[in-house]
């Protein structure tokens, strides 16, 4: 199997398995996005799923949450992990969106990555998943699944998402990185995965994986 047969398999098969994935983070606006993902960094979007109705109950607009105490958000979140920073950067990064940007979710890059706890990867969900511009942001699973794919070499997720828009027409980028992690928890596990039952590794996957 060449390349271009390998990842035609690759994006059939996910197709296949998951012809609608849906957004992970539940959210009611592009706000509740943003604060959404900042706050799964380290955290699964289960446990996410299960803080941000509370969240959200409290404020889900910059200028409500701006106004709201640090101590306040920070109990809330608790469970999420890294509530100190998480809670300050919520903070910060509302009263910005209200005085630099009339209280709207930035659409670009720049000013998003400009926000007080929103690195890359938080930014790219929000262009993909807000505003639907091509993006592919890189996870755990997708950083996994492009090793064990021979996608990429494992050395970093900034290699990984150079590798994976460099692989896929990009006008399926938004779509893919949501198959490839619904299939990475379904199927791809880190561990106890078997790659010879694997829907992927059992046809495109490192030869070391079956040692």
């Amino acid at each position: 199997m060449n390349k271009n047969e390998k990842i035609l398999f690759i994006i059939s098969q996910l197709e296949s398995l998951y012809s609608t994935p849906a957004i992970p983070l539940q959210h009611v606006n592009d706000y509740t996005l943003l604060i959404a993902v900042l706050l799964s960094a380290q955290c699964t979007d289960a446990k996410v799923n299960e803080i941000t109705p509370r969240l959200f109950s409290l404020a889900d607009n910059p200028k409500d949450m701006m106004s709201k105490d640090v101590d306040t958000i920070r109990e809330i979140i608790k469970p999420c992990g890294l509530s100190p920073s998480k809670s300050k950067a919520i903070s910060q990064l509302s009263k910005i969106l209200v005085e630099k940007h009339n209280s709207i979710v930035p659409d670009n890059f720049e000013d998003l990555e400009n926000l007080p706890g929103v690195g890359h990867k938080t930014a790219s969900v929000v262009m993909s998943q807000a505003f639907n511009i091509p993006s592919f942001p890189v996870d755990t699973h997708i950083h996994r699944l492009s090793y064990r794919w021979c996608l990429s070499n494992g050395r970093n997720v900034i290699k990984t998402e150079k590798d994976c828009k460099r692989h896929f027409p990009k006008h399926l980028w938004n779509k893919l990185h949501l198959q490839m992690i619904y299939f990475g928890r379904e199927h791809c596990p880190a561990r106890q995965h078997n790659p010879r039952v694997c829907p992927i590794c059992s046809v495109v996957g490192r030869k070391s994986l079956f040692k």
